[in-house]
């Protein structure tokens, strides 16, 4: 009988312990779905600002220009 209830007792605790880890493993997230989108953001800035640099210093000037008046 004490067989029995060490062998129920060590699957029911690796049953929560497997549990635990897909969880863990859903919590982490998509890391590298991240970090590309990290860097295509920071590409895509990079882009726009090499573009259109003097149109947004421009419009930098007018707004500080209209809230310093």
């Amino acid at each position: 009988m004490q067989t029995i209830h060490r062998s129920l007792l060590r699957a029911q605790l690796a049953a929560v312990d497997l549990a635990d880890t897909a969880h863990r493993r859903r919590e982490r997230g998509d890391v590298p779905g991240w970090v590309l989108i990290t860097l295509m953001t920071a590409g895509l800035v990079a882009v726009l600002w090499t573009v259109a640099e003097d149109q947004l210093q421009a419009l930098f000037r007018r707004a500080m220009d209209s809230v310093s008046r």
